[in-house]
């Protein structure tokens, strides 16, 4: 048997036990109220902070203005002082609050914030922040900071920081590892990023089948501490592949004298470094997992997979999902500057202009119809704009389907029925309401039913293209949050001035 050990703090998840059927889960209502409390607390940390900086400000600018013989010495000792405040302040918060309070701050105020920072926590507030205030905080580092900072992490955690480390630093690192966790950093560095291996952890207890439950008891009660996210125990043979794994509740509720081979469970979720972290993020929801094994092809253990880790990726995943369909980049910082922000959003921007382009030369195709029937200006944006909405729904909608896996060839066909069903009843019904309120407002029917017939076919068009623009960048190994907003937009835009202002042409003019 033998264990390792997990020293991070991470905040506990609410408790989840059922005591001869009474459980003692919080209510959802009760969870909540902890989340916006959670929430509150990270706003007033950060309040406090920001006031801090100010009254700071304003003393030394207050200071200095007054003058005098000992200005300097002055003007240094208030500094030490609002320093010193500031400094108590950040070494009460968790490190997870002061990467908050970094990445909300200004670039100098954040540095400043840094440099207050003790140098034993730099790496757990390093592993906080988001990869581009990392960035900005590396920079102000030396090499023996860094190789300290790193130092003071696990395996898994020096590897979620080691793109960010300067090469020179990541070769001197190894070197001063011992032999095992310099292998297991080589090997978590090995694997992709979105892979299961890039996500795991070495922080393990494994026990041999052939104990009994007691002989396994007073091991744990001898290691004293335990990993984080520890629900069960994986059992393992003399190659140490694993052949089962132990639930604590089943180790602590059966009769000691048992057997661990009488007791383990046999079918468990396990996972291979190679596999996608996505679908094993969706697995870990499926099963309400709490930790997993990783094993390699032979079945032999190599790690563990843990929902902190799971969730983090979850969230970094979705962050990077919302930034990406406004054309932003992950890494953007909050308070980059105006040259690096503007170049990142030059491509989007250009796409935009571009698609922009398309759509007003549709327009001037059309430009001595609208100047015979001036209303066509008017209602044309009407056309095009719902059809963006309707599209975008559809776009959601499929974009949330592929993610889960829940669209396959096998339903496609049915899919695509059932958004075209829906868009021929939205555009029966709302393009009767516009017919009417066009026909009411200029009082000419035959624009009005021009005005419902272009929504109905607008409509269908928003529908195919929500369905088949994430499909297609889906199959071409693009990401469909990415591409699919703008190229929607380009096609509902340029298709509804078209559809009316043909029509129009047709069948008014």
């Amino acid at each position: 048997m033998h264990a390792s050990h997990h020293t991070d703090l991470n905040a506990a998840d609410p408790i989840d036990v059922t005591i001869a059927g009474l459980s003692t889960a919080p209510p959802h209502d009760m969870t909540e109220n902890l989340e916006n409390q959670s929430q509150d607390d990270l706003e007033s940390h950060l309040a406090q902070v920001q006031a801090l900086l100010a009254k700071m400000r304003l003393v030394e600018d207050l200071v200095h203005r007054q003058g005098g013989p000992r200005q300097d010495l002055v003007e240094n000792l208030v500094h030490k002082q609002n320093l010193s405040e500031l400094q108590r302040k950040l070494d009460e918060l968790h490190p997870a609050d002061v990467a908050y309070i970094l990445e909300a701050l200004p670039i100098d105020e954040r540095l400043l914030v840094w440099d207050l920072v003790k140098a034993e926590r730099d790496g757990e507030i390093l592993l906080e922040v988001s990869d581009s205030v990392r960035e900005s905080l590396i920079q102000t580092m030396d090499k023996p900071e860094l190789l300290a900072a790193a130092e003071s992490l696990d395996t898994d955690e020096i590897a979620d920081i080691a793109a960010d480390l300067p090469h020179d630093v990541i070769q001197e690192l190894l070197t001063t590892l011992d032999a095992q966790k310099r292998a297991r950093l080589q090997s978590t560095l090995s694997y992709p990023e979105d892979t299961v291996g890039a996500l795991m952890d070495y922080e393990m207890v494994t026990i041999r089948a052939d104990v009994t439950l007691e002989v396994a008891l007073r091991y744990l009660r001898r290691l004293g501490e335990l990993p984080d996210q520890l629900d069960k125990l994986f059992v393992v043979d003399r190659d140490d592949a694993i052949i089962g794994v132990l639930p604590l509740k089943r180790l602590l509720t059966t009769d000691p004298e048992a057997s661990v081979a009488a007791v383990m469970v046999e079918d468990f979720v396990k996972f291979h470094p190679e596999d996608d972290a996505h679908e094993a993020s969706q697995a870990f929801e499926r099963y309400d997992l709490v930790m997993a094994p990783v094993v390699n092809a032979a079945g032999t253990l190599i790690g563990r997979l843990t929902i902190d880790a799971v969730v983090d990726y979850i969230r970094e995943s979705a962050d990077a999902d919302m930034l990406s369909m406004a054309g932003l980049k992950e890494e953007e910082d909050l308070f980059s500057s105006v040259w690096h922000a503007a170049k990142t959003r030059w491509m989007w921007l250009a796409i935009n202009l571009g698609t922009a382009f398309i759509a007003s030369r549709v327009i001037g195709e059309f430009e001595h119809s609208i100047a015979k029937l001036t209303a066509l200006a008017a209602l044309m944006p009407i056309i095009a704009g719902i059809g963006g909405n309707s599209g975008n729904q559809t776009t959601t909608l499929i974009i949330r389907g592929l993610a889960l896996g829940h669209v396959t060839p096998a339903n496609a066909r049915r899919l695509v029925k059932k958004e075209i069903g829906v868009a021929l009843f939205n555009g029966l019904m709302w393009g009767s309401v516009v017919g009417v309120f066009a026909w009411l407002l200029y009082d000419n029917p035959a624009l009005g039913g021009v005005m419902a017939l272009a929504m109905l076919l607008n409509l269908l068009v928003a529908a195919l293209a929500g369905i088949f623009i994430p499909m297609v960048l889906e199959r071409v190994k693009r990401d469909p949050a990415i591409g699919s907003s703008v190229l929607l937009t380009a096609i509902t835009d340029s298709m509804g001035f078209f559809i009316f202002l043909g029509l129009a042409t047709l069948l008014l003019l």
